[in-house]
């Protein structure tokens, strides 16, 4: 699709509408992510609630870069050619968590298909830094596919997250136009890899955005078969259109709609659900309690 071809954003509904929130607390969490040089899912990505997020003194922390060797249709970090991992990070994600004094933290990176292990070793290299410097603290990973490497998984396994995190993103039909070299099947082998070599010892969790142009027997299936691969956790938010460039949003579901699916996936056996237009993958991550994560 050409600029001139690309048709405007819809107006957004009132219930997507936000008041951004004014608090030095921003302002703060902004100069501590400068001075340590942290990439953050919250900018990146151009989440919505980051003004929220951050003026409450949290953020979901980027490693390995912020440019991804993936091109998703919905995704707004950049693709190019990665640069080399920082053997640094690892220290200064543990340093701001410190600094931030989190309870719970998320650590997610880009895809990095460049790498032999997709960045595992980083992953794990990051968590046992945070976890050295803030013990008690629970870690949450938000992780790429790898390409199903089971030497990746376990090595970021062998961290002891207590989240293991990975969307699933979309119902199977939508997966090849919003997901680029990644598979819906993929995504659920790796999570039931996870719990098949971890067990209760760890939580498994996915998110699926809506608005793409699903249906809704397809988000029940999806449900179905995150549960079939003994996923735990699910998050449910509204698809929002990063830029023009990007895939455009099909339906603004409400607010009630995000309820009853909710209530669904609870009967399915997820342990906790989150649903609503701004839920994330992170958003409010702690309030999956501790108590929970450590069982």
């Amino acid at each position: 699709m050409t600029t001139t071809e690309m048709k405007p954003r819809p107006r957004l509904p009132e219930w997507l509408r936000l008041k951004l929130p004014t608090s030095s607390a921003f302002t703060q969490t902004r100069s501590l992510l400068d001075e340590l040089k942290l990439h953050t899912v919250c900018e990146s990505a151009k989440c919505p609630n980051h003004w929220e997020c951050w003026s409450k003194g949290t953020a979901t922390f980027m490693i390995a870069g912020d440019r991804c060797t993936r091109a998703c249709g919905f995704c707004a970090v950049s693709t190019a050619k990665p640069l080399a991992l920082e053997v640094d990070e690892p220290a200064r994600v543990a340093e701001a968590t410190r600094r931030m004094k989190l309870k719970h933290v998320v650590i997610t990176a880009v895809a990095r298909d460049d790498l032999k292990d997709g960045g595992a070793e980083h992953f794990r290299q990051t968590i046992e830094a945070v976890r050295q410097l803030n013990p008690g603290i629970v870690i949450e990973v938000l992780v790429p596919d790898f390409l199903d490497n089971d030497v990746a998984i376990e090595n970021v396994l062998a961290a002891n997250p207590h989240i293991y995190n990975h969307n699933l993103e979309t119902v199977r039909r939508l997966t090849p136009s919003v997901r680029h070299r990644a598979t819906y099947d993929r995504s659920l082998t790796v999570l039931k890899k996870v719990k098949e070599k971890r067990g209760n010892t760890i939580h498994t969790k996915s998110g699926i955005m809506l608005g793409l142009g699903e249906r809704e027997e397809e988000i029940f299936t999806a449900m179905q078969d995150l549960r079939n691969s003994n996923c735990d956790i699910l998050t449910l938010g509204q698809y929002l259109q990063p830029s023009l460039k990007h895939l455009p949003v099909v339906e603004f579901v409400p607010p009630a709609k995000f309820a009853e699916y909710k209530t669904h996936a609870e009967t399915l056996g997820f342990v906790h659900v989150a649903s609503g237009p701004m839920v994330r993958s992170s958003y409010h991550a702690d309030e999956f309690s501790a108590t929970d994560a450590h069982r």
